[in-house]
């Protein structure tokens, strides 16, 4: 498990095989999505759906990672805030799908958890794995010292990361494809700059999604709730905090910056006008959905996005 071409065939694989079990499963079980009514029309016929698709993510990960020979403090680190995450994910979908509350988890309650989280994962980063307290601008010479200001600085990244890659997930495919081109650039970037335990742990990542995407692509059999979203922003974020590649963070993550953009302008602008809406429906990919594109068409779109996101970020890096 030395290699990580092992750990992404393996990671594709291990959904190859479980996603036949646990579908089934998950639908005996009636761990059915819900659909909200205010949305697009035509997903109201995938209400029923399995959700919770996210312990695929986990396991996944567990199988490719935790039964190695050996662990390096930054893998077992990167594997325990996503798992971190994922766990708040799976909480809030336990009470929404099971407890029949809507809801979920009340907003305080996932923040704060998701605040404690990240604050002590950027603790073990800087004082054990010996992250340092500076900012670099990867591919230049820009470098600056922040001191104490990293903690909040990261903490803030972490958690905007966190709730922005979960607003993208909301369409058949959208998250996992853009999520491949996440995990693909981390992977090549950890390559070039020889941090093994990262690309290997990118490399199951990147697994993952592809192995989530042949079931989870239009007509998707499940979802993966927040139980994945969560976990997969976890990831993310706990990546570029270990690569030093923050202040590269909003490019490479361009799609999920411009779903949270568009929910905050969404709500200032319906609170400054009176109730007037400046889109559709907000996350992003709704309001082209509203405007009469096809689910496909959307995440094409957004996926396209994506890739164009991870080559300027590799061109800047390089």
């Amino acid at each position: 498990m030395q290699n990580y071409h092992v750990a992404l065939v393996l990671a594709i694989l291990v959904y190859l095989i479980s996603g036949p079990l646990l579908i089934p499963f998950l639908h005996k079980l009636k761990f059915g999505q819900q659909i909200r009514e205010d949305g697009p029309k035509e997903h109201l016929k995938k209400a029923g759906t399995p959700t919770m698709g996210g312990i695929m993510f986990l396991f996944s990960l567990a199988v490719c990672l935790f039964f190695r020979e050996e662990l390096s403090s930054r893998l077992v680190v990167l594997l325990l805030v996503t798992f971190g995450f994922g766990l708040i994910g799976f909480f809030d979908d336990f009470i929404k799908v099971v407890m029949k509350r809507s809801l979920g988890l009340k907003a305080r309650e996932k923040i704060l958890g998701q605040l404690i989280l990240a604050a002590v994962f950027t603790y073990v980063a800087v004082v054990f794995l010996d992250r340092g307290t500076g900012l670099i601008l990867p591919g230049t010479a820009f470098k600056m010292e922040l001191g104490w200001l990293y903690y909040p600085f990261a903490v803030f990244l972490m958690v905007g990361t966190v709730n922005a890659v979960n607003l993208t997930d909301g369409l058949d495919g959208l998250l996992a494809g853009v999520m491949v081109f996440t995990a693909l650039v981390f992977l090549l970037l950890a390559h070039g700059w020889g941090l093994t335990d990262v690309r290997l742990f990118a490399a199951a990542l990147l697994g993952s999604c592809l192995g989530f995407l042949f079931f989870n692509l239009h007509p998707a059999r499940i979802f993966m709730g927040d139980t994945g979203s969560l976990a997969l922003g976890g990831a993310v974020g706990a990546l570029a905090v270990l690569t030093k590649m923050e202040l590269l963070l909003p490019l490479l993550g361009g799609v999920y910056v411009l779903n949270t953009l568009a929910v905050i302008l969404q709500v200032v602008y319906f609170r400054l006008t009176g109730g007037r809406r400046l889109f559709l429906m907000s996350p992003l990919h709704h309001h082209f959905e509203l405007l009469g594109w096809s689910e496909q068409k959307v995440v094409w779109l957004f996926w396209t996005a994506a890739a164009l996101f991870a080559v300027l970020t590799v061109i800047i890096v390089l």
